[in-house]
């Protein structure tokens, strides 16, 4: 748990579903993709909070109010044969930005990754997201420009899959 005078930085529980479906939408707005946000509450409490959580979360609080978040899970390096931490979204609310609140929010995650042994904490961004990219260079994030992200959504996800009960041995 961080924490400052005015900041406070600690595991997301249950009763925290509706601030993180917030703060999704919020930056899904603030992305342009507001249209692609489908889950809702329920749908973040089975995943996040249920048997077999698939991705953890911490709530920034501000003088006690919800100020952002920070969802991550883990993933694996078959290089460095260490686990590695992803950050799949972090948010600040605009009016509380300029506050150090995100970098917190980063370094938080970074001490849960060394704690956890992690060899790399990693994430995507926006190419045109300055402000964040101000930030993450300033703590001494690199891109990594030979890398593309590739994605499989809906029905080439769906096709792909059927395949695979096609040919099974």
């Amino acid at each position: 748990m961080t924490h400052t005078t005015d900041l406070r930085i600690a595991p997301a529980t249950p009763e925290d579903v509706p601030h993180i479906l917030r703060f999704i939408k919020e930056l899904a707005d603030y992305e342009k993709l507001l249209h692609e946000v489908t889950g809702s509450e329920d749908d973040l409490r089975r995943e996040l909070f249920g048997p077999d959580p698939v991705a953890r979360v911490v709530i920034a609080w501000w003088q006690g109010a919800p100020a952002g978040y920070a969802l991550y899970f883990f993933n694996f390096s078959t290089f460095l044969v260490r686990p590695g931490l992803y950050l799949e979204d972090l948010y600040v609310t605009p009016s509380l930005r300029g506050r150090g609140i995100g970098r917190a929010l980063l370094a938080h995650l970074a001490a849960i990754a060394v704690a956890r042994g992690c060899g790399r904490m990693e994430w995507s961004v926006l190419d045109w997201n300055e402000s964040a990219l101000r930030v993450y260079r300033g703590i001494g994030a690199v891109p990594m420009g030979d890398w593309t992200v590739q994605r499989l959504t809906g029905e080439a996800l769906t096709s792909l899959a059927a395949a695979a009960s096609v040919r099974r041995p």
